[in-house]
Formats: structure tokens, C-alpha cells, sequence
């Protein structure tokens, strides 16, 4: 009896957890469906971005139609009553400068053809020129805009096919006129097909002159000039007041940003973490996340000199998203829709801003804290790694500082990783450097890292062959599996302060947190592509790559041409001891202040940001010169060749050009 009564209970805990589970699950259900709904409306705003949808005119065939028709061109609502009175009509711009391209083309065509005394053509052009003035007095009493159709009894709006195919090529010399007779569109036929070579190609310049006058913004207004002696002049930046949900709204509920990583602890203290115990006799130490730079860089922009509220009188305008962080609640989730969906609220919201219409955003600036390939999904692709953040319209036009950047992107520049070193006073870093001068080196060279066997092309395997072959002068620390060494900030850096060279070979990307670790250390790194630091940190380190570092080239070490204790002997010592001094007067520029610090003497010294933000400011005061002076392209070479130009300021051939070939 006592038995039968303790299975029925259980029986009926059961049914309960059963419910309550089924209702959870429809809850879930219910939830899931609305954000999925959600972030599809927000990608229909990008699909047709970059299309131009021009005009095409029918007459009228229903005057007697008192309601109001809403035809949209290039996402700008147009309403269009059924009378004749006057309308306030907001037409688009693309929609004008095809309008005038084509009877500029059209012209070209007609003074062509008359001196080749090919009269047919040049009754029909006059006759097109004439239907395009028209049609464009006309536009905003125009119901409905559709492709004309040949058959008199097909002549219906079908928004569908026009879309399609005007995707495909749009032939902007097609008569637009409906009421044009049958035996006039069967001899205008005729004619195009005749001239069907001339159409593709006028199309080809059209489309051309198009590009280049979407990439450049038709009002460019200027800072307000201030005082000649004002210490922040052409130097103040405005910082958008973004909803919280892109920054605030992420710290607070930071125990979502990582399923295994504690990062409400990393995120503490403005973004520097944990604070360590003094190293070297110095304090200023934090476990710092190198994911958590853009929370750093908002709280250091926060304490910027010239930070003003006022935009009319701003230079560039920061934009303080956490690209990064946001991005790590949804990277490794079922749901790769939800990794976009924040990302394009806020281009958006920014697209609504004054400031953003000044130069349709060329003056804004975000950063990131991880590397530009987490950002670059493709839209086809959408179960693969990451986000299409760096890919939206609106992101081009910026100016992206990410941790590594794309060699082949104009709009993306790395900026330096976090390192375990927040000096809050200039003291602490002139104590800091004093140490590395005097500390005594007894490694010829060391390597901090993991092997990557499943990179074909990876050195890291021989490097740590030729470490472990030269155990005398070369010191290793192997971060395999169940290591914990290699997460410690004091193991780390004891092994880059005993090492005179700490080599720097590529991993998973080109850079490494590690390459700021070992110069914060003293030591002097050792690169083997150039994508590792030359072609990324233009701003922070010198363009004399012999000055502070060595350079051996990768392939010559995986094919066992060189030997790197070989190399790295001969040097000689005056030669090492003049590079480690350029290395410990680079420790400044590679770090970041401490944002609570208050500095006394704050313009001793430049930190990562202070040299970040005047990267930016040079680079948006170029672009503005270009739009005032009228440059068909902002951009006058090609964007595969951007690494090239940000080094050297040019894009001829260099020795460098096998690693960044792309073919």
C-alpha cells in the first residue's frame, strides 16, 4: 500500500515537471520566433541598399482617383496625389544624378551621331532627351513607376520583375513614355538593337560616375574654427550618447558575455580587470582581458582633453559601441542571426544623426576589441565565423581600430592589445623603464606559445625545434593543453624579462597579444611576416623596422634555410643594446593609461590612445581635403593595395608584395 501511494506521488511530480518543461519550452519558442522576426526586418534595410532604382513613367490612367499612391526610390518615401495641385516632393538623390548622367550620355551620343549623319538616331535621342524632361517635370505626379512592357497588354505595375530587372542591368536608353504609339516603340526597337554596344557601354560609365558620386558626400561642413591658441583646435572630438544597450546594458549583464570566462571580473575597473601584485618593485598591474580594449578605450575617451559636447565644433565623432563584447554573447550560439541584430540597430540610429549627415559618416570612428576577421562574415554565408559588421555601408565609411585589421580593407586600422600594464601616474612608467635598463638578460632569445599543426603554413613547429635545439639560449614555454603558465601575467612576463629577442611568429591571425607583452618586457621581438606589426600598428610603431625589431622571413625557417640562433648571434652588441633602448622608449606609446589615474604631468607622455585618436584625426582631416577638393574618388588606388599605401604611401611593387597576394 505504502508503495503503490509513493508511486503515485511520484507519478504526479512527474506530470508537473513534464508541464512546467512544455511551458518553458513554448515560452523559448515564443521568444526565439520574435528575435528572429526582429533581426529579419532589420536586414531588409541593407538588401537593396546599394541599388538604384530608377524612375520609369507611365501616364496616368486613372485621374479620377482622389487617393494617395506612395512610390519609393532608393528607400525615400514619395507620396503623390491624383491631382494637379502643388506637392512638397523629397526626390533621391541617386535618382537626380542618374537623371542628369543619362542626358549628359545622351548628348554625347546625339553630337556622335550627327557626324556620322545617322539621322534615325538622331531624331530618337532628341525625341528621348525631350521625354526625359519631361518625365522629369513630371515625376512627382507620377502614380506608379514601372518598367514598360512591349505588349499593350501587359502594361501593369509588376514591382517584382521591375526589381529583377534592374538587378540584372539597368538599360538607361530605353524610351520611358507609355503613351508612346506601337509603330514608335517597334522602330525605337529597332534602333537600340542596333545600337547595343553603345547603350552597354554608356551603361558602364553611368555606373562608374554613380559609384563615384555615392562615395562622396554632397555637404561637407567643416569645425567651427575656434581661437588660434586654443590648445584643442582641430583636436576635439564629440562622443554620440548611444543607447545603453550597445554599452552599458552589455556590462551589466556581462555574466552573459562567455559561457566559460568570468568576464563580469574582467570588465571590472574600467576594463583593465583584477588588480596584480607590484611587478619589479612597480605597481600598475591588472589582469587585463585583451577582449576588454573597447571598454578601455570608452572610459579613456571619457577623460580625453578635448572631448567636447558641442559637434559642430568636432573633428571626428567616436562612436562608443562594444562591437566585441557584444558580439561574444552570440558566437559560438545556435542563432548566427542575433550576432547582427545590434549592429544594425545601430547603423540605424546613427544614420538619423546630424552629425552622422555632415560627411555621411567618414568622421566617425569605432574600435573593437578583437581582430577584423571576426567581423567579415559574407551575407550568403550566414552559419559562418562571426558578424558582418565590417562589411555594412555604414562602417565603410568609418573609421574601424580593431586589434588586427585587414590588409586589404581602407577602412580598418589596428590599434595595440592590452597589455597587464596601466601606469596611473607618468612616475610609474619612468620606474618601469629605469628596470628594463638594468635588468640583466640571460636568454639569447625565447618563444611564449602553442604549436598549430592543423596550419599548413604555420612555423610554429620549427620555431620550437630550433628553441629546444638551442636549450642554452633559447627559452620555451609550450602552452599545451592543462598549462596554466601561459594565463598567468607573471609567468608570462618573467619569461620575456630574462630574454634579450622574444620571437613573434603568426598563430590563428597575423598579430599577437604577446608582441606588446615582451616589448612592455624590454625585448626586442623578432616578426616573421610582415602582417605581424609593419602593415598593422602604421600608427604606433616607427616606419625604421630595423630600429626596434628583426625581421626573418618565415618561409626561409619552414624550409630550414635559416637559422634563427644563428641569425640572432651575430647581431652586434651595441647594435642590441641601441635597439632595446628604442623598445623601452616605445613602452609608453604601446600601452594604455589607467583611467582612473590622475597624471599631473599628463603631456610627458602619449599612450595607445592619445596616439589612436590622432591617427584618427589626421586620417579624417585627409579624407575631408579630398571631398572639398572634388576627387572623383576618395580613394585613388585599389582597396587590395591599402596595406601598401598606409606603409609606404604608395602602391608600386615591394618585396613584401608575395606575402599579401591574395590570387
Amino acid at each position: 500500500m505504502a508503495m503503490d501511494k509513493s508511486s503515485s506521488k511520484y507519478r504526479t511530480y512527474f506530470w508537473y515537471v513534464a508541464m512546467v518543461s512544455f511551458l518553458l519550452w513554448l515560452v523559448l519558442l515564443y521568444l526565439f520566433n520574435s528575435s528572429v522576426k526582429t533581426v529579419h526586418n532589420h536586414e531588409r534595410l541593407f538588401r537593396q541598399e546599394n541599388v538604384i532604382d530608377l524612375p520609369v513613367h507611365v501616364s496616368q490612367q486613372n485621374h479620377e482617383s482622389d487617393q494617395a499612391v506612395v512610390s519609393n526610390v532608393d528607400n525615400i518615401t514619395v507620396p503623390v496625389t491624383g491631382n494637379g495641385s502643388s506637392q512638397e516632393v523629397q526626390i533621391s538623390e541617386d535618382a537626380k544624378v542618374v537623371s542628369d548622367l543619362v542626358e549628359e550620355l545622351e548628348k554625347e551620343d546625339v553630337e556622335n551621331v550627327k557626324k556620322r549623319g545617322d539621322t534615325a538616331w538622331s531624331r530618337r535621342s532628341t525625341r528621348s532627351r525631350g521625354r526625359h524632361r519631361e518625365s522629369r517635370r513630371t515625376r512627382s505626379s507620377d502614380k506608379r513607376m514601372v518598367r514598360p512592357n512591349n505588349d499593350d497588354e501587359n502594361n501593369v505595375d509588376n514591382s517584382d520583375e521591375n526589381h529583377q530587372s534592374l538587378d540584372k542591368e539597368p538599360n538607361f536608353f530605353e524610351p520611358r513614355n507609355d503613351v508612346t504609339s506601337k509603330k514608335e516603340r517597334v522602330d525605337d526597337n529597332n534602333v537600340v538593337e542596333s545600337k547595343q554596344k553603345t547603350s552597354n557601354n554608356n551603361t558602364s560609365k553611368v555606373n562608374s560616375r554613380i559609384s563615384a558620386k555615392r562615395n562622396r558626400p554632397k555637404v561637407v561642413v567643416r569645425p567651427r574654427v575656434t581661437r588660434r591658441n586654443d590648445p584643442c583646435r582641430g583636436k576635439y572630438v564629440y562622443m554620440h550618447d548611444v543607447p545603453s544597450l550597445f554599452n552599458e546594458e552589455l556590462l551589466k549583464n556581462c555574466w552573459t558575455l562567455s559561457r566559460w570566462t568570468d568576464m563580469c571580473e574582467l570588465t571590472s575597473n574600467f576594463g583593465l580587470g583584477p588588480p596584480l601584485p607590484n611587478m619589479e618593485g612597480v605597481s600598475g598591474w591588472f589582469a587585463t582581458n585583451q577582449f576588454t580594449l573597447e571598454v578601455i578605450f570608452h572610459n579613456r575617451m571619457k577623460q580625453y582633453k578635448c572631448l567636447t559636447k558641442d559637434s559642430s565644433l568636432a573633428s571626428a565623432v567616436y562612436v562608443p559601441y562594444y562591437p566585441g563584447l557584444d558580439l561574444m554573447r552570440f558566437l559560438w550560439g545556435p542563432f548566427p542571426s542575433m550576432r547582427d541584430a545590434a549592429a544594425l540597430d545601430l547603423m540605424k540610429w546613427l544614420r538619423e544623426r546630424q552629425e552622422w549627415k555632415r560627411m555621411d559618416g567618414r568622421d566617425h570612428f569605432m574600435v573593437a576589441g578583437r581582430t577584423t576577421w571576426d567581423f567579415m562574415r559574407t551575407p550568403g554565408n550566414e552559419s559562418d565565423w562571426g558578424n558582418r559588421l565590417m562589411i555594412l555601408p555604414e562602417i565603410r565609411n568609418m573609421t574601424m581600430l580593431l586589434i588586427e585589421s585587414s590588409p586589404w580593407n581602407y577602412h580598418g586600422f589596428a590599434v595595440p592589445y592590452p597589455t597587464y600594464f596601466h601606469p596611473s601616474t607618468n612616475a610609474e612608467i619612468l620606474q618601469w623603464q629605469s628596470r628594463m635598463r638594468r635588468i640583466k638578460r640571460r636568454y639569447l632569445f625565447s618563444f611564449v606559445g602553442a604549436p598549430r599543426p592543423n596550419l599548413g603554413d604555420s612555423i610554429r613547429s620549427e620555431i620550437m625545434d630550433q628553441c629546444k635545439a638551442s636549450r642554452r639560449k633559447c627559452k620555451l614555454l609550450e602552452c599545451v593543453s592543462g598549462s596554466q603558465k601561459c594565463y598567468k601575467p607573471d609567468q608570462i612576463m618573467k619569461f620575456f624579462l630574462s630574454s634579450t629577442f622574444c620571437l613573434q611568429p603568426p598563430g590563428d591571425s597575423y598579430t599577437r597579444r604577446s608582441t606588446f607583452d615582451s616589448i612592455l618586457a624590454g625585448c626586442i621581438p623578432v616578426f616573421f611576416h610582415p602582417g605581424s606589426a609593419y602593415a598593422q600598428y602604421i600608427w604606433h610603431l616607427p616606419k625604421d623596422i630595423g630600429k626596434y625589431s628583426v625581421f626573418l622571413p618565415g618561409k626561409n625557417v619552414k624550409e630550414g634555410k635559416a637559422s634563427i640562433e644563428r641569425v640572432l648571434s651575430r647581431i652586434p652588441k651595441a647594435k642590441v643594446v641601441a635597439m632595446r633602448e628604442e623598445v623601452i622608449k616605445l613602452i609608453p606609446r604601446l600601452m594604455y593609461f589607467n583611467p582612473s589615474g590622475k597624471r599631473g604631468d599628463a603631456g610627458r607622455f602619449e599612450d595607445a590612445f592619445d596616439v589612436a585618436v590622432e591617427g584618427v584625426l589626421g586620417r579624417v582631416e585627409g579624407l575631408r581635403k579630398r571631398i572639398e577638393e572634388g576627387n572623383e574618388e576618395i580613394f585613388d588606388f585599389p582597396e587590395r593595395f591599402s596595406w601598401k599605401y598606409n606603409v609606404f604611401g604608395n602602391v608600386e611593387k615591394h618585396e613584401w608584395d608575395s606575402y599579401f597576394d591574395r590570387r
